[in-house]
């Protein structure tokens, strides 16, 4: 009976940790020179994504921060990364009436030394499957802007340019492809005229 239950318990942890894939990724930040300086450790919660970034190397102050629509991050302007993750059609900001992006995060703040150690919260995303998931496709990526996020501003909330860059892949083994077939989505093409 004992060994029964033991090898029950084993398969049972087996199963439990062959899942945790999918409840927790570490994504690496590289800066346009192509060095590494950070992580991103994601995690699924009930609500939302949780995301834990320790960065080095940026100026000291405010920077925006977000999940971009493909796994692609091109040295040195990032642009193959895409427009923020929308896929509700909303506006930008999260403190726009009709915001925000699922993308959009708070602004992220580097001590004196260029230090970041944050952990933020991407409301109503997963890492599962469905429409809200990171890893839809081949997956989105993080990146980090030069300047603060004003939270307001279309399309990007005027936070300047991509300094950092993280791939989060769908297939954590797949290799890191300098090329995307799919093009940026027009992140104002779904706004409404404002009079």
């Amino acid at each position: 009976m004992r060994l029964l239950l033991l090898g029950f318990s084993i398969f049972f942890l087996v199963s439990c940790q062959s899942g945790d894939s999918e409840m927790s990724r570490t994504v690496d930040m590289y800066n346009d020179s192509g060095d590494m300086v950070g992580t991103a450790v994601l995690n699924q919660g009930s609500d939302g994504v949780s995301i834990k970034l320790t960065l080095e190397g940026l100026e000291p102050g405010f920077h925006g921060i977000h999940v971009h629509e493909f796994a692609s991050c091109e040295a040195p302007d990032f642009e193959s990364a895409g427009n923020h993750l929308d896929p509700d059609g909303n506006e930008h900001g999260l403190m726009h009436p009709k915001g925000a992006h699922l993308g959009d995060l708070p602004n992220i703040e580097a001590d004196g030394g260029g230090l970041v150690d944050a952990e933020l919260m991407l409301p109503g995303a997963t890492l599962l499957d469905g429409k809200q998931s990171l890893l839809r496709g081949e997956g989105t990526s993080i990146v980090v802007h030069e300047a603060q996020d004003d939270g307001v501003s279309q399309p990007s909330g005027d936070s300047g340019a991509r300094i950092l860059c993280g791939e989060l892949k769908a297939d954590p083994d797949q290799e890191s492809d300098s090329e995307t077939e799919d093009s940026p989505s027009d992140p104002t093409e779904t706004n409404e005229e404002e009079e």
